[in-house]
């Protein structure tokens, strides 16, 4: 079943309280079918996509998606508003259950079309995309920082930044909890210590009580975002999500009261077969997405190894002794 018979598939009530971010080559339609085999209530987001991809590339290649995915957010990169109300319009004849705006990374290769974290520096078109993204009748929500890395004001621009998202109609702002050094990758910012400000993102759901507020960077148990939702109404996991997937099984019932029977991982395996073998010509592009599945575990090595050699056999055989 496509997508497109899934119109009227919208996210259920809460969805956003727990999410898994947009992550570029990472959370491409492959993951997100294999990570719902393991959580089937938070919100899942595509990849970011270009808005001049999605305008004048081939739109099924970019927004197909399987209905097994939903709930799924879409989320595009743009400076220009009427590029964002298009792609906005996409997104809800493709039954994406929301929209939301890049307004947060840094690297350059964002830079050169003038969007991600450089829209921090120009709120009043940030908000001018949101605004127009509005008309679609999709709920439009942010992806954002803390601040600019030469921001000297910077809790006093996240404010007006935020202000103007709500006044343009933004439903939900995610915001990653560190500032953004621009001309560096997302990896870049990490390993150039650039500190985790978990705070600001608190004060600023104090100073809009009213508004969606979602912390996202460095989460990297449910633990941590249980403490975490304490101050703010969500928690979007990053690199947990890839690189240790099973530690998101307990999430449906810790969060959406969700009791469904939880699978083991050769379950899942199992389940997933079907599909590598429906996209075999594509195995190159989805074992890696597999990889974490067995993290910390006795037998990771041998996964991985089988993983790498796109092995479908062997893959059934180490399902059959998992049992």
């Amino acid at each position: 079943m496509t997508n497109l018979q899934e119109k009227n598939n919208i996210a259920p009530d809460f969805a956003y309280k727990i999410s898994v971010a947009p992550m570029l080559d990472w959370t491409d339609r492959h993951f997100r079918y294999f990570l719902r085999l393991i959580c089937r209530r938070p919100l899942f987001y595509t990849e970011m996509t270009a808005a001049p991809a999605l305008l004048l590339g081939n739109r099924h290649k970019l927004l197909d998606f399987n209905a097994a995915e939903q709930p799924l957010a879409l989320q595009i990169g743009t400076c220009n508003a009427d590029f964002a109300k298009q792609c906005a319009c996409f997104a809800k004849d493709w039954g994406y259950c929301e929209i939301n705006l890049n307004a947060g990374c840094p690297s350059s290769r964002v830079q050169s079309g003038a969007f991600g974290a450089v829209l921090m520096a120009k709120p009043d078109l940030a908000a001018e995309c949101v605004s127009k993204m509005t008309e679609s009748g999709l709920p439009v929500t942010v992806k954002t920082r803390i601040a600019l890395f030469d921001e000297p004001n910077g809790f006093e621009a996240l404010f007006h930044f935020t202000d103007l998202m709500k006044q343009a109609g933004c439903q939900r702002l995610i915001v990653h909890a560190r500032r953004a050094k621009l001309n560096l990758s997302p990896k870049e910012n990490r390993s150039a210590r650039l500190p985790i400000d978990y705070e600001t993102v608190y004060q600023l759901k104090k100073s809009f009580p009213d508004m969606t507020i979602i912390i996202n960077g460095d989460i990297f148990s449910i633990q941590a975002a249980n403490e975490h939702l304490r101050h703010v109404d969500g928690v979007m996991f990053g690199r947990l999500a890839y690189g240790n997937p099973y530690a998101l099984s307990l999430i449906d019932e810790t969060f959406y009261q969700d009791t469904h029977p939880i699978l083991t991982r050769a379950e899942i395996l199992q389940q997933m077969l079907p599909y590598l073998e429906t996209n075999i010509r594509s195995l190159s592009v989805i074992c890696p997405h597999l990889t974490g599945l067995y993290h910390g575990c006795a037998n990771a090595k041998v996964y991985r190894q089988i993983l790498a050699a796109c092995d479908l056999e062997a893959l059934k055989n180490f399902i059959r002794e998992q049992r």
